[in-house]
């Protein structure tokens, strides 16, 4: 969006009258409620997906989907994950109902569990003739999960939530060498405090870089319009 041009209210502060006349394209951003580790909350991806979702251009922003399939994390208190056979159903009736007055939905996903979810909801939302589409917030080079890149992320978007006195080393394997024992036993098969990858040396500065690279990533999509066959942005 040109920074002369004002964002429009978000959907959730507007009144309806507002919303018929703009007629506005809405960019959903989808989360997850999950543990990240004893020093990152467990809204953090909710926060990154929303924090990408409000700079994109021509959106209007709607209040988070901050639910997820996080079924690999419930090793975890707090961790509270629909799955993905009801996330999946949460979509397809969030886009259907939407889309009775949005002429274009835009999912931004921040939690790569609800992918599966996503691609067959979006797919059938577009079967069925909507506009919709979903896009990952995600980088090339980062890691797994609760390690360098999210907490970087958010020491940059919310340091008042990051707890820097407990920031330590999970399990730094690729996660190649991780999936077979994940896909047994979840996150705490591997990782006893829930972080793959080691979040030492994250610091704000490089947080305010990966965050623009995502967002440039993201917006570069949206501008393209150019879904696959999974509703997917490329």
């Amino acid at each position: 969006m040109h920074p002369d041009v004002p964002a429009p209210a978000p959907l959730d502060t507007a009144t309806w009258p507002e919303v018929a006349a703009s007629g506005p394209a809405l960019a959903v951003p989808v989360g997850s409620l999950e543990q990240h580790g004893p020093h990152l909350p467990l809204d953090t991806d909710t926060r990154i997906a929303t924090a990408v979702a409000r700079v994109l251009p021509g959106l209007r922003l709607a209040p988070a989907i901050g639910y997820g399939a996080s079924g690999e994390h419930e090793g975890f208190a707090g961790t509270v994950s629909l799955g993905t056979e009801a996330l999946r159903t949460l979509v397809v009736e969030y886009g259907r109902s939407a889309c009775r007055w949005s002429p274009r939905l835009l999912f931004v996903n921040g939690h790569g569990g609800n992918a599966p979810a996503l691609a067959e909801a979006v797919a059938l939302l577009r079967y069925e003739g909507r506009d919709a589409a979903w896009v990952p917030c995600a980088v090339p080079g980062a890691d797994a999960h609760a390690g360098r890149t999210e907490t970087a992320l958010l020491l940059h978007l919310s340091p008042e939530v990051v707890h820097t006195d407990r920031i330590e080393a999970g399990d730094t394997r690729p996660i190649a060498e991780l999936m077979p024992r994940l896909r047994d036993g979840g996150v705490a098969a591997v990782s006893a405090n829930g972080v793959l990858g080691d979040p030492r040396t994250a610091d704000a500065a490089e947080g305010a870089r990966v965050f623009e690279q995502m967002c440039a990533l993201a917006a570069a999509a949206v501008n393209r319009w150019n879904p696959d066959t999974r509703g997917m942005l490329r």
